[in-house]
């Protein structure tokens, strides 16, 4: 793991300039900033489970975090099973609270419901399928040393998997924060792994929540270029993420990123995207499992092949 004191890059300043290293002390447990964790669920009973284990192993002090887990309608048993978990962990001292968005079904509108309900002036997102490790809350908070800083990107990571499909997105970086880090228009970060303070929803509004994908570039977009605030990489603060597992699933993701690519379009005038075809996904796909094969086989060629240009 990366040396905390040297793992935080600022990105963007006044509203963004290259990558600068940022050095500072670890801050006592004292000084650590309040946080409000939002995470919004929907129909994620498989994920209750890993993901209240992942943030009750968070090393950050438990007194000054906490967790608000927004139900967005779910039909399955997420809410029951979070009710039970909730319960035992505030047994334990953990913060959680389980609240609920149903006038509008949008992971935006649910984290607006969060951002309201939140006690706190430092909001962290993270997803239902995501597994933060265990330094993640303490890593995140670091660049909030700095007065300048609204906004703290943390990396996305893929979670080890034996699912063929899934280890394509991983050797494809699908989720990294590198990819929204260098964006042409401006950097940004998915709320994958996101923290805002408080002051930049004042300043800009919270998420369009009517959205369905492309709100996490849209609000970053805005705090930065509407609001001049700056935005720093703490590579450290780790969050996994549980790919797709089958080619229906990773192809309708593709989808969803083109219509983020739309929405931000219209919004921010940045140039449309080429469409991504199944012709397209397909050969990327098969072209990794040859590559993957060769390596598995021992040929030499295809050793390193998750590093290896597409």
């Amino acid at each position: 793991m990366p040396n905390s004191a040297a793992a935080v890059s600022f990105i963007s300043e006044q509203p963004f300039v290259s990558e600068q290293p940022f050095v500072s002390e670890q801050p006592s447990a004292s000084e650590q900033p309040f946080l409000s964790v939002v995470i919004p669920i929907y129909n994620g009973e498989a994920d209750v489970e890993p993901l209240m284990d992942c943030l009750e192993g968070q090393d950050y002090p438990r007194d000054r975090v906490e967790y608000l887990l927004i139900d967005n309608g779910s039909t399955d048993a997420t809410v029951a099973l979070l009710h039970q978990r909730i319960q035992i962990a505030q047994g334990q001292g953990f913060q959680f609270r389980q609240e609920s968005e149903t006038a509008i079904q949008s992971a935006y509108a649910a984290r607006n419901r969060g951002i309201r309900l939140a006690h706190h002036d430092v909001i962290v997102f993270t997803d239902a399928d995501c597994r933060p490790q265990p330094q993640w809350l303490r890593e995140l908070a670091q660049p909030l040393a700095d007065a300048s800083v609204s906004l703290v990107v943390g990396e996305v990571a893929g979670a080890t998997e034996t699912n063929w499909l899934a280890q394509y997105a991983s050797y494809r970086d699908v989720l990294s924060q590198a990819h929204t880090l260098a964006h042409d228009f401006c950097p940004y970060g998915q709320t994958a792994n996101l923290a805002v303070r408080r002051s930049a929803f004042a300043q800009v509004g919270m998420f369009r929540p009517y959205l369905t994908t492309g709100g996490d570039a849209d609000l970053c977009w805005r705090i930065q270029r509407e609001g001049g605030q700056k935005l720093a990489f703490a590579p450290a603060a780790i969050v996994e993420h549980c790919h797709r597992t089958s080619l229906a699933a990773l192809r309708s993701q593709w989808q969803r990123y083109g219509r983020s690519n739309r929405y931000l379009h219209e919004l921010h005038g940045i140039p449309l995207m080429a469409p991504v075809t199944r012709r397209s996904l397909v050969h990327g796909v098969l072209h990794w499992s040859c590559k993957a094969c060769l390596g598995i086989c021992g040929t030499g060629w295809g050793a390193g092949y998750r590093r290896s240009p597409s």
